[in-house]
């Protein structure tokens, strides 16, 4: 579980194909990471495989690669990166499970004052998950829905703070972002449909 509050931003170093898929070496911040715990790495939870100090590989298998954006991920390239949540943390941004619901792209981009707003289109099935001033996450970001410029084109925010502390200034018309819509309303439209063909139909094939 996390929070969608990036603690650090890592570097990809290497990445190596596997027979199961990619496997990355990542640059980071932390000295104290342990085989096996899970980081949140541009949204996806993926699993600390091998670690040292200022370093760690994670894998993605098949299944991963094509749910996220992932098999475009090369060496160089800044990723977003957030810890497991303890306990005892503060919730500062919204439950965040780590699972890409899908890879969306960015459509605009323009500067408001001291904040940008980027509009990106979602797959029509996730419409029923977003609502305005509800919680989004953005490679990882927990991020707050400025507005709906129709039920499936969603226009977020950037304060200042986020831009500094995040990859999020990097985006442009045509990037492809991972998108995990929130967890609650997920169950809330569960609920309310007594089904799950509307969470079936959200894994567009990509």
């Amino acid at each position: 579980m996390f929070t969608g509050l990036v603690t650090d931003v890592g570097t990809i170093d290497r990445v190596t194909a596997t027979a199961a898929g990619r496997e990355f070496r990542v640059r980071c911040g932390w000295n104290d990471l342990a085989p096996g715990e899970s980081i949140a790495v541009n949204g996806a939870c993926l699993t600390v495989r091998e670690c040292g100090a200022g370093w760690f590989t994670a894998a993605a298998v098949t299944t991963t690669l094509q749910r996220t954006a992932m098999a475009d991920w090369q060496a160089a390239r800044r990723l977003n990166l957030e810890r497991a949540l303890r306990a005892s943390d503060r919730l500062g941004g919204h439950y965040v499970l780590g699972h890409v619901d899908t890879v969306a792209e960015v459509t605009e981009v323009e500067q408001s004052g001291d904040a940008w707003l980027v509009t990106l289109a979602l797959p029509a099935a996730l419409a029923p998950f977003v609502v305005p001033h509800g919680s989004i996450t953005i490679d990882g970001v927990s991020l707050t829905v400025n507005a709906l410029r129709d039920p499936a084109v969603v226009q977020l925010s950037l304060v200042e703070y986020t831009l500094r502390h995040t990859t999020l200034r990097e985006l442009v018309v045509g990037s492809r972002v991972q998108v995990e819509v929130d967890l609650i309303a997920k169950y809330v439209q569960r609920l309310a449909t007594g089904s799950l063909s509307s969470m079936d139909s959200m894994q567009d094939p990509l």
